[in-house]
């Protein structure tokens, strides 16, 4: 785990919004259509999606979305020509507990 990279990506107010709205991904977020029916990938939500509730051009939050994941809060999967992300609750425990236990 990379803590540096998680503070870095926990330093921007729209990241961490983000990571807000995918922890309850029906609440925030419309249907998924691209997404298939059969796909193991509950919760994840297309780029498309996320770049049109935050406003921003579609290459911001693309580089923002890249960050998060390879800080490991983000986890992602592409089905056709969409990509679609959500946390990666796993290693947001790791760092919940490395905070609690060291700060």
């Amino acid at each position: 785990m990379d803590t540096k990279l998680i503070f870095k990506a926990l330093s921007n107010e729209t990241r961490v919004q983000i990571l807000d709205w995918l922890k309850s991904p029906d609440v925030h977020f419309g249907p998924q259509i691209s997404l298939p029916h059969d796909a193991d990938f509950k919760g994840g939500i297309c780029v498309g999606s996320i770049q049109e509730k935050t406003g921003l051009a579609q290459s911001v939050i693309s580089s923002y979305l890249m960050l998060m994941k390879n800080a490991g809060l983000l986890e992602s999967r592409r089905f056709g020509q969409w990509t679609y992300y959500r946390r990666n609750e796993e290693n947001i425990g790791k760092f919940t507990d490395y905070i609690n236990n060291h700060l």
